[in-house]
């Protein structure tokens, strides 16, 4: 994975087009949400993305938080500004914020660490959908508009005991769904390896809009879509 392929950093700021954020969700996520295509009519850059551009430039820390409060949009000129002990912001010309990163313990900027947990984050992350959204939602009686699915990635934190990793993995350790009308709150727990050994952990949140009673044939119909729309981009 070449990251600098996926965006552009010069004096006018940290830029990604519809192409660069959308070949990376397919090319390395292996994530096809609806809104990173590159045509999609609302379209966001991946939080993936984000997240994979703020360690190559800031380091991994032991512990970190990713809370997302914007949808990217393609061109918007972005730059990092100091927050509070160390924290970041990722903001716009404008102020508007699109991302808070809180950072504490040590920091490596070890390039290989960082590509290695980069890859098995974005790859995990890419999963989410056929993997663990789709029996949530057959769980709990409900599903997004197989017109226009509607999954927001909301916020992501990790916690590592040490940052001397070898052959980073993820492991998936436990999911929950809250359903408040036409909007559900996803978290998926997992457990950070280096090798065989637990080092750490981590969550992800994800918010589900639009949702409606749970309807096989509805569901079948966007699993096929999906599953149909990854083959013709992976072959």
């Amino acid at each position: 994975m070449v990251l600098t392929d996926y965006f552009t950093d010069d004096d006018t700021g940290l830029r990604f087009t519809r192409a660069q954020a959308s070949r990376f969700a397919k090319e390395v996520a292996h994530d096809f949400n609806p809104l990173h295509d590159q045509d999609a009519k609302l379209f966001c850059v991946p939080g993936d993305l984000l997240f994979a551009v703020t360690l190559a430039k800031y380091g991994l820390s032991q512990r970190m938080c990713f809370t997302f409060s914007g949808m990217v949009s393609d061109g918007t000129g972005l730059h990092y500004r100091d927050g509070d002990g160390g924290d970041l912001v990722l903001v716009d010309g404008q102020e508007k914020h699109y991302l808070e990163i809180e950072r504490h313990g040590a920091v490596s900027h070890e390039p290989d660490l960082i590509a290695d947990f980069t890859r098995h984050y974005v790859e995990f992350s890419g999963k989410n959908f056929l993997h663990v959204l789709v029996p949530l939602m057959s769980q709990e009686g409900v599903m997004i508009n197989p017109d226009r699915p509607l999954v927001i990635y909301q916020q992501m934190s990790i916690d590592l005991q040490r940052l001397d990793i070898d052959r980073p993995s993820l492991e998936l350790t436990d999911t929950l769904i809250q359903v408040d009308g036409k909007k559900g709150d996803v978290r998926m727990r997992f457990c950070l390896k280096s090798g065989s050994k637990v080092v750490g952990a981590g969550e992800k949140r994800m918010a589900l809009r639009g949702l409606r009673p749970f309807d096989q044939a509805g569901m079948d119909r966007m699993v096929e879509s999906y599953v149909g729309y990854r083959r013709a981009h992976t072959a």
